[in-house]
């Protein structure tokens, strides 16, 4: 009978046991946390405006052909670096040789023509000083004449007053009348040579205005043909393909024996990259975060070549103007980076963080407890300035400076228990943090993000009793 007994209170034990186990509630007792809290504490803010961008040369020049002729050599390729002034083309250059060829003689024929006007011109200008030379004898001549012309003149009149008076003879009267006559003839001869004179002059001063017209085109047509060679040795510098800048070929648009033609236009036949050690990242930054931008400002951005890396630029400034697709508005940031190891190629897509503020060791409230709301009215601990949507007051702080702020309130456990409404007064935002610029919070004080898994669906703001579970069927 002792053995009876004693298996009969092992079987009750253990019947006991799994009873306990099968009708214990599943619900979490009293002392279960109705709501998940998060801490006030101090640290660092760092507000920035995210966004994605191009990476671009500096500078993105095209190299293009002025002249139509054929590539007959290619002396640059993909990634090949170019200085200013290097040839990396050339094009078909015979033909125009021939042509400045024939311009050259047609040049040095100019030149002949010109020094021969030149030499006629000093030949007449020769015959005008002697005739200048005869002009100044043939007047001392005349001067010479004029003078025995007044001589015998006076001896005339002399033998005529002696023959009057019977003192002279008639014979002398004669002879002076002979000289007399004979000066007057060399005056006459000599005013006639002076005559012959002048008009000899002032044809060799017709030859030499003639010849200097003639000199006049000379050189007139000297100006043409050299323009004509010089016009003539641009297009053959122009078979030359040469680089405009330093920096890289990003692009070549041709190849070994095409033909280019430059009849309408000038066609592209490589790209430049000037100077990838510096490099542009044009970003699309939205109208909403446009007014937080500035320029110096600080930026970081990743791309994918180097997941692991992250790259600084600085903000150049934001075009002014405006990009609408699908009625979304951008603007234009463009951010300077310097790219000294090349590591950055044009193409590539940055993922950039824009810093717009900066905050050191300040009072943070973490953005889950912004966004948190009760479902039932609750105690306040102050009068809120401003009440909204979590969300709402989150994207209104990013853009109010730290001496303004924007108002909001968080909820903290009351001494009942419940939710307790904290106003404050919010700074800037990283996204995952608010800075706190008044409120009756410290360091350490815990604040509601959201109820715990035993609250109620329809009350953040007391916990939910389990149903207690129906014991199974035996049967």
């Amino acid at each position: 009978m002792r053995r009876v007994w004693l298996w009969v209170a092992v079987v009750l034990v253990i019947a006991g046991t799994a009873g306990f186990f099968v009708w214990k509630p599943t619900g979490g007792n009293a002392s279960d946390a109705a709501y998940r809290l998060a801490s006030v504490d101090r640290g660092p803010i760092v507000s920035s405006v995210r966004a994605t961008g191009t990476l671009n040369p500096v500078t993105t020049v095209l190299v293009g052909s002025q002249l139509s002729g054929q590539v007959v050599e290619i002396l640059a390729d993909y990634n090949t670096p170019v200085t200013k002034g290097q040839v990396v083309a050339r094009l078909y250059a015979e033909q125009i040789r021939s042509r400045r060829e024939a311009a050259q003689a047609d040049l040095a024929q100019a030149q002949a023509d010109r020094e021969t006007k030149r030499a006629q011109i000093d030949k007449a200008g020769s015959a005008l000083q002697r005739a200048e030379a005869v002009a100044l004898d043939l007047a001392a001549q005349r001067d010479k004449a004029r003078a025995q012309l007044a001589e015998a003149e006076r001896n005339v009149e002399r033998q005529t007053t002696l023959t009057a008076r019977s003192v002279g003879t008639q014979n002398a009267l004669d002879q002076a009348q002979t000289q007399l006559d004979i000066q007057k003839a060399a005056l006459a001869s000599a005013e006639a040579q002076i005559a012959s004179n002048k008009a000899e002059m002032l044809g060799l001063k017709a030859d030499i205005a003639l010849a200097e017209a003639g000199l006049t085109s000379a050189d007139a047509l000297i100006l043409q043909r050299r323009a004509k060679l010089k016009d003539i040795e641009i297009d053959l510098a122009r078979t030359e393909i040469r680089s405009p800048v330093d920096g890289v070929v990003v692009k070549r648009d041709i190849e070994l024996g095409q033909t280019v033609a430059a009849s309408l236009s000038a066609p592209t036949l490589f790209t430049v990259a000037q100077d990838l050690r510096e490099i542009d990242i044009y970003a699309n930054i939205d109208e909403a975060d446009v007014g937080l931008l500035k320029p110096d400002q600080h930026v970081t951005f990743t791309v994918n070549a180097y997941p692991n890396r992250t790259f600084d630029g600085t903000l150049r400034m934001v075009r002014l103007g405006a990009q609408t697709v699908q009625n979304v508005v951008t603007y234009t940031a463009v951010i300077g980076v310097g790219n000294k190891d090349l590591a950055l190629l044009p193409g590539m897509t940055a993922n950039l963080q824009i810093v717009t503020d900066e905050r050191d060791d300040v009072l943070r409230i973490p953005n889950a407890a912004l966004r948190f709301r009760p479902t039932r009215p609750v105690a306040s601990a102050a009068p809120a300035p401003d009440q909204g949507s979590g969300r709402r007051m989150r994207d209104a702080s990013a853009r109010q400076t730290a001496d303004e702020g924007t108002g909001s309130r968080v909820y903290r456990i009351g001494p009942d228990g419940a939710p307790q409404a904290v106003s404050v007064r919010l700074g800037v935002t990283d996204g995952t943090y608010t800075e706190m610029l008044k409120g009756d919070l410290k360091p350490g004080d815990g604040l509601i993000i959201g109820g715990s898994r035993g609250a109620a669906a329809g009350d953040a703001g007391s916990p939910a009793p389990s149903p207690r579970p129906r014991p199974p069927r035996l049967f």
